[in-house]
């Protein structure tokens, strides 16, 4: 029974039983798994394409950087004003359609984006406000897209579905601005708003005909944000990824700060070498998403290992003395980077009961992506007085800290003890 008390029609038995599929993309075995993935291919890119466009357009609107930094900045105003709560609201609603109405909501957002280019009514004021819509759209669809994953495969198949989450949006980091590049060069920006409100549909159709293994009950007693925080606080799986991914997100995961000023100031290059730089991190990316694919219980020691791994190449990163090191560096922090954030997402999924897991996966969005404004101010301080390769070590620290942090917690030995009510 789904949570309205309406009956959901259960997956029907694979070819191959979950326990003898193995490789990154076992998950794909999953029916509903498969057609969601498909979705979010097309989706994904088309939301990378449209960033991309409405840079370029607010560009050619203003000719100014603050502009555009300030429409940027304005879709994620409301995750960090409001994002844990969203989690308690995908808790109470089924998450299919909770995901139905979202998706439908940025599709029109991306539609009038269309139109207002179209028509040659495009402005700031206008673009930002959308962004602004499509951020308050994004505070319940953040967890439950996070949330939903788990009710399609069965708890052995969890880790490679996450993973291959993980490599679309990295991929889509590379696809979206490239096509959105080749747009706007032939056909100029307004037609990525449109291509970008169509790659809704896909997600639309895929979600009218997922039908997931299982629903989640509605969550008795309180479905707030505190309740969640002391669920949370006392389960050693739980706190221990969030408190692992605040300090490292704070730290870390700027290499929008970083990047630019160490191609320009420390490795005396241009746009080219940004770039690369840039593409050698997302193919990393890319390789560590599928790599925890091939893991089915994300145990406490991964954790500490891939935190580990992360300042490492941080540290790598931080005394490269040319270009080339500094590629080969950052392909092995890009592996570890989104190993770890693979790991932590899974672990949260698979140990977080149905009535939690919303409220869970929110807190996980706000301190993974919450943190960006904070650490990204705190970051260009420390490149201002120090240059770009002292923010790297800084990241570097942070993220050793939180690997002895999780060398230090005693969790259980192996993690079926603690497994939530995921179904097997």
């Amino acid at each position: 029974m789904d949570r309205d008390g309406l009956s959901v029609m259960p997956e029907t038995a694979p070819a191959e039983p979950a326990a003898r599929r193995r490789g990154t993309f076992r998950a794909l075995g999953s029916r509903p798994f498969r057609l969601y993935f498909a979705g979010q291919v097309a989706s994904a890119s088309g939301t990378f394409l449209q960033q991309t466009a409405i840079g370029w357009l607010v560009l050619q609107l203003t000719h100014s950087a603050s502009a555009l930094g300030l429409v940027l900045a304005a879709g994620g105003i409301p995750s960090l004003l409001l994002g844990p709560w969203g989690g308690a609201l995908a808790d109470r609603i089924d998450l299919r359609r909770l995901l139905l109405a979202t998706q439908a909501a940025y599709a029109v957002c991306a539609g009038l984006l269309w139109a207002l280019a179209a028509s040659g009514h495009a402005s700031v004021a206008a673009i930002v406000a959308i962004n602004v819509v499509a951020g308050l759209v994004s505070i319940p669809d953040s967890p439950a897209r996070q949330a939903f994953v788990s009710a399609l495969v069965p708890p052995d198949d969890l880790a490679s579905a996450v993973s291959l989450n993980g490599v679309v949006v990295n991929g889509a980091r590379v696809i979206g601005p490239a096509l959105a590049g080749a747009l706007i060069v032939t056909v100029g920006t307004t037609p990525c708003f449109a291509v970008n409100a169509i790659s809704y549909l896909a997600v639309i159709v895929a979600l009218l005909f997922v039908r997931p293994r299982s629903a989640g009950r509605r969550p008795a007693g309180r479905a707030g944000v505190g309740a969640a925080l002391t669920y949370a606080r006392g389960r050693q799986q739980l706190w221990l990824p969030l408190t692992m991914m605040a300090l490292v997100g704070l730290f870390a995961f700027n290499f929008a700060v970083v990047l630019p000023v160490l191609a320009d100031r420390t490795l005396h290059g241009g746009g080219g070498t940004y770039s690369l730089l840039s593409t050698m991190l997302s193919i990393g990316s890319v390789a560590g998403s599928l790599a925890v694919g091939l893991v089915r219980h994300p145990r406490r020691p991964y954790l500490v290992a891939a935190a580990a791994a992360f300042g490492v190449g941080l540290a790598l990163t931080a005394v490269a003395p040319g270009v080339v090191v500094a590629c080969a560096s950052l392909l092995v922090t890009g592996v570890a980077a989104f190993s770890f954030v693979t790991l932590c997402s899974t672990t949260l999924q698979l140990h977080s009961s149905s009535e939690f897991r919303g409220r869970v996966m929110a807190l996980w969005v706000f301190v993974y992506l919450g943190t960006t404004p904070i650490g990204s101010v705190l970051t260009g301080w420390i490149v201002s007085a120090g240059g770009p390769r002292a923010a790297l070590w800084v990241g570097a620290a942070a993220c050793l800290v939180a690997a002895l942090v999780a060398g230090r917690v005693h969790t259980p030995p192996h993690p079926d003890a603690a497994y939530a009510d995921l179904p097997r």
